[in-house]
């Protein structure tokens, strides 16, 4: 945890991908259609990759096109029967994904905190607008939003000035709850407070800016929250 913790903020912007959702199952999808189960860490950081290169550019791509086009490239080379079905079943658990255990505790609980609750994705609202639905989380939250609406994609600062602008606040009133340590880095230059959901114990990066706060869980988010 940061060691400078302010008041308790206004609004929580969560990232959906990989933060509330757990793509861990895709490792078996991959499996199931005769590839590298790693591939899908692959596959994910690929899509990344290009869609922040297109966004230094000032491109603000579709995220669902674009992945479907990073995953045809990764998986060509492996000479599968059908890679365009391939692509489909991929697409297709990406859009069913379920969420984190800690989320179905955590989210409750930060809303319990009378805090504004929404979403902030580069990929589509749909997407975390199922995500949520399928866990009975949709009307804990205030908003669902898409950089699809907003100038670049995270982390670009107009993606989260979209966020502020939409909701109505400042960016000191706000904080970006993420896996990422480039969606953190992108969230405090862009005047958020931040909060890092570190659930594997990995180093965060120094090369990145520090999480003012890093929890293990949405659950214990909600108690450091909640103390404030």
């Amino acid at each position: 945890m940061g060691t400078e913790i302010r008041p308790r903020p206004g609004l929580v912007v969560f990232d959906v991908n990989e933060t509330l959702s757990d793509m861990s199952g895709l490792q078996q999808t991959f499996a199931d259609l005769g590839a590298p189960p790693a591939l899908a860490g692959t596959w994910f950081a690929s899509l990344l990759r290009d869609g922040f290169a297109l966004t230094v550019t000032g491109v603000n791509p579709d995220f669902a096109d674009l992945a479907a086009t990073s995953l045809a490239t990764v998986l060509r080379p492996l000479q599968l029967d059908d890679v365009d079905l391939a692509v489909d079943r991929v697409m297709a658990a990406f859009a069913t994904l379920p969420v984190h255990p800690d989320v179905l505790t955590g989210i409750p609980a930060l809303a319990a905190l009378e805090i504004r609750l929404v979403t902030l994705s580069n990929g589509s609202t749909g997407v975390a607008e199922g995500l949520l639905h399928r866990n009975g989380l949709t009307t804990t939250f205030e908003r669902l939003l898409s950089v699809q609406a907003a100038p670049l994609w995270k982390p670009a600062g107009a993606a989260y000035q979209y966020a502020l602008d939409v909701c109505g606040v400042a960016a000191d009133e706000a904080m970006l709850v993420a896996v990422h340590p480039w969606d953190i880095h992108g969230a405090h230059h862009a005047g958020l407070r931040t909060a890092f959901i570190n659930r594997t114990g990995a180093t965060y990066p120094t090369c990145f800016a520090r999480p003012e706060v890093e929890v293990t869980s949405l659950l214990e988010l909600a108690e450091v929250l909640g103390e404030l």
